[in-house]
């Protein structure tokens, strides 16, 4: 039977192994986990994923292939031998459970009954002990009382029952969903460079023991400055217009490249970028930087990421005076080369989606100043994007 789920898993995309599948086997050989079907979602995702943005992609496969099981029991007799299962129920009940469950008959009996009640049952059912529902004392159901019986929905109650069979609902998390600062936090991560700064504050453990050996025993501490990762950043912020509806995106990259970044500046532009950039929206035409002086004041090896639609028209690219806000003396892809021609690295994050970019003409203008260096604001873009960056 788990043959055809490992088949389902790669019909769904996800990237499952054989070596992954055959850890799935052996663990369930060793009985890791018993009759349960939250274990068992549990225990495969643990073995068969090994990368979390992949985890709606295993969800959605899971619950359709599980879901679609037209015999309940195909689960036990893959999975669980019954003289194995009949034992253990025996050690979990009482003698006068026990004479209870051996008047319903053997496990088979049990498994048919509850076939044939799942059939004959047409609306829910409160109390009894006879059909599937809730409290009561049938052996199926939710929150009952039968000391073997199947539990259909919700939460163990009474913590006895032989199966537990339920509508799974697991949280989607996916390479293509919107961001958050965590998701942002783990793709960033790929852009790291340690170094050693400041003042050594942590012990070196290895040079440590090595230096009190030579020194015939005696403690001679070693201390080292703080790993840190030693990348610089220079991102640039578009803001206003039709980046309205990003503000919250932006403010969620904006917070984690903060945190994950110790070499890090920002600017903001608008639309595109000419002569001038700012700090702070309020005195954006007060307090402006050249960006001479940003291409002077930054070293080549600030990586430069721009963050933006690159939706506009397309004159404000290409023309001088194309800017919608100022008079603008050179073309706004003077500008770009200009950057481009100075930072070894250079990227865009676009928070459109990807498949909307070749119908917009300022878009694919950008694209191609920037050589196809523009990566979509989902995760998979954020990572493909600081893949680059980090090369």
């Amino acid at each position: 039977m788990l043959i055809n789920f490992f088949f389902e898993l790669h019909e769904g995309k996800v990237p499952v192994t054989i070596r992954e599948f055959l850890d799935l086997l052996s663990a369930l050989k060793n009985r890791i986990i018993y009759a349960d079907m939250d274990q068992f979602y549990h225990l495969s995702r643990t073995v068969l994923v090994k990368d979390e943005k992949h985890f709606d992609k295993f969800d959605r496969a899971f619950k359709k292939y599980f879901d679609g099981l037209e015999a309940i029991d195909d689960l036990f007799t893959s999975l669980i031998p019954d003289e194995w299962l009949r034992k253990e129920i025996e050690k979990t009940l009482s003698k006068e459970e026990f004479e209870k469950l051996k008047q319903l008959g053997d496990f088979e009996k049990l498994m048919e009954e509850f076939k044939k009640r799942l059939e004959e049952q047409k609306k829910r059912h409160q109390g009894g002990n006879k059909m599937i529902g809730t409290g009561g004392t049938s052996p199926y159901g939710a929150y009952g009382q039968n000391p073997a019986g199947f539990r259909m929905a919700g939460n163990s109650r009474n913590k006895n029952a032989v199966k537990v069979w339920e509508k799974r609902q697991y949280r989607n998390l996916d390479d293509s969903v919107e961001l958050g600062v965590r998701n942002i936090k783990m793709a960033l991560r790929r852009l790291r460079k340690f170094t050693r700064e400041g003042m050594p504050d942590q012990l070196d453990i290895d040079d440590t023991i090595s230096s009190t050996a030579r020194n015939a025993g005696y403690l001679d501490i070693k201390l080292v400055p703080e790993k840190r990762n030693g990348v610089k950043v220079l991102i640039f912020f578009d803001v206003g217009g039709s980046m309205d509806p990003y503000v919250r995106t932006c403010e969620e990259l904006f917070s984690a490249a903060k945190t994950e970044f110790k070499h890090m500046e920002y600017f903001y532009f608008h639309n595109f970028i000419y002569d001038g950039v700012w700090k702070d929206n309020m005195r954006r035409w007060t307090d402006r930087t050249n960006v001479w002086d940003v291409i002077h004041t930054y070293g080549a090896e600030y990586k430069v990421i721009f963050v933006g639609d690159a939706t506009m028209s397309p004159y404000e690219i290409s023309s001088v005076g194309g800017s919608v806000e100022h008079w603008n003396e050179e073309a706004g892809e003077v500008w770009m080369r200009r950057i481009t021609q100075h930072f070894d690295k250079v990227a865009w994050l676009n928070p459109e989606p990807e498949s909307s970019w070749e119908h917009t003409t300022s878009v694919v203008w950008t694209r191609k100043l920037l050589e196809n260096r523009m990566f979509p604001l989902t995760l998979k873009g954020l990572e493909d994007g600081m893949r680059y960056l980090s090369k």
